[in-house]
């Protein structure tokens, strides 16, 4: 038999409070969640939390439906090359969110599964139930709330229930369990019980330290943190998508594959200077091998299509020369992503 689940996770501000799910049916999910997280380390422990609540039956394949491609890819691809290079990237930088990787690199040994990338905010029922699960979660850090921790996979081992330390130092409310991996140092999975009578709290993520300094999006700071202090509220949504273009023209940031996740839209498209074609997976592994020279921007226009979408003109000046350059950036999940790029390289 193979078990069909969809994982996803949702971050508030991204990061934020963040929250994960993994969900089969009705009577077969589970979700959990961070004060302060990211929507790819939501999504890497919803994967993670399946297989580790799965383990007692190993014969099972297990079906992974996942809307980020990111999640995908560093499991299926890329994280061999990672480990064969200590866990570090092609240009020597850690890994990021290397701890939840290392987890689930133990957790597949001898499992048998399958990733299936599935559009998110499509319609897709297994999608949409594992979404909203996630995102319910990061809602309750937000407001200060319990959250529905779901019954868990039939048969799988029970979580030792008494009180800990929690991994931020605090003491977890009376109706919290504690999970497998914190302070109380259980080795058990999420079991029955009553689902909305416990919180669970999921291991918090790691955030090493980076180029960009701690925390943050996947390490850095955020973006409004670079904008002199700005919050978001005062900044416009031009501004706003003025800055992430910014963002994308500095090597570092390009060589990030986390950061880059996080910024290009699930459907990205980009047609170059010379007229070849770039998917999103495609960009993102060559810009990880050559994330390019430092370029510098001047803007020409910013026209908003709608109020979801904003159209960026501008001309890029580098040291190998300059090119005008289109930008078009969506509005996806409270999040402004890059859509598609065209680039024409001036005399």
């Amino acid at each position: 038999m193979t078990i069909i689940a969809a994982a996803d996770g949702s971050a508030l501000g991204n990061p934020g409070p963040a929250g994960w799910a993994w969900y089969v049916d009705d009577s077969c999910w589970r979700a959990g969640g961070w004060p302060h997280g990211t929507n790819n380390q939501g999504e890497l422990m919803a994967v993670l939390d399946l297989f580790r609540s799965t383990a007692h039956v190993p014969h099972e394949e297990l079906l992974i439906l996942c809307d980020s491609q990111y999640v995908i890819n560093c499991i299926t691809k890329w994280m061999p090359g990672w480990k064969r290079k200590g866990w570090r990237k092609a240009d020597g930088k850690p890994v990021l969110n290397v701890d939840l990787l290392k987890d689930i690199d133990q957790a597949i040994v001898g499992r048998k599964y399958t990733f299936e990338w599935v559009k998110g905010h499509a319609g897709h029922d297994l999608n949409e139930a594992a979404d909203e699960r996630a995102r319910a979660v990061a809602t309750a850090y937000q407001q200060g709330v319990a959250h529905r921790a779901g019954p868990g996979f039939p048969g799988s081992l029970e979580q030792a229930s008494q009180p800990a330390t929690d991994v931020d130092g605090t003491q977890p409310r009376s109706s919290e369990t504690v999970p497998a991996g914190t302070a109380a140092g259980s080795k058990g999975l999420a079991g029955g019980g009553s689902a909305s009578a416990k919180v669970e709290r999921s291991p918090r993520p790691h955030f090493e330290p980076t180029l960009f300094g701690e925390s943050g999006i996947f390490g850095q700071p955020d973006l409004f943190s670079e904008l002199e202090g700005a919050s978001a509220q005062e900044l416009s949504a031009e501004d706003t998508v003025l800055a992430l273009e910014r963002e994308l023209l500095r090597p570092d940031v390009r060589a990030d594959i986390g950061r880059i996740g996080v910024l290009l839209h699930p459907d990205f498209a980009e047609i170059g200077s010379s007229g070849r074609f770039w998917t999103r997976d495609a960009m993102m592994m060559a810009l990880e091998e050559d994330p390019g020279e430092p370029t510098d921007l001047e803007l020409l226009s910013a026209d908003r299509l709608s109020d979801n979408t904003i159209l960026l003109n501008y001309r890029s000046l580098a040291h190998s020369g300059s090119a005008l350059r289109s930008s078009v950036w969506m509005l996806d999940r409270g999040q402004w992503r890059l859509r598609f790029h065209q680039g024409t390289v001036e005399n």
